[in-house]
């Protein structure tokens, strides 16, 4: 069964910029798709970006400019890299494996000052 385990989020001040990771265990990471989606308190889980096993990228409107998802295949890793951040941008990350319905336990990220 696939183990998705996302890095620490934590609380950073508007317009920093933090790096989330992903660790992928019992799976096969370079042919599947993998992306981050996210959830803000009284809200629905909203995809934030996405990236192909050949590497091609999608983004949500929200943050395209802004946020960077990437992969290590080597490392079984998926990144989201996140600039400019803004308080709208506060919410519960987390990485996914949609083909296969799999989450992981989510981070808090908080953009306040």
């Amino acid at each position: 069964q696939v183990h998705l385990e996302e890095s620490e989020g934590g609380l950073v001040q508007p317009g920093g910029s933090l790096r989330l990771s992903c660790y992928a265990s019992r799976i096969m990471f370079e042919v599947v798709d993998m992306a981050w989606y996210r959830q803000a308190p009284g809200k629905e889980r909203v995809l934030v970006a996405s990236i192909s096993r050949s590497g091609a990228t999608e983004y949500a409107d929200a943050v395209k400019g802004r946020f960077t998802i990437s992969r290590d295949n080597a490392l079984s890793t998926v990144h989201l890299q996140m600039n400019s951040l803004k308080p709208e941008d506060t919410a519960v990350y987390y990485c996914s494996l949609p083909a296969l319905n799999a989450w992981g336990q989510g981070t808090q990220v908080t953009v306040s000052s």
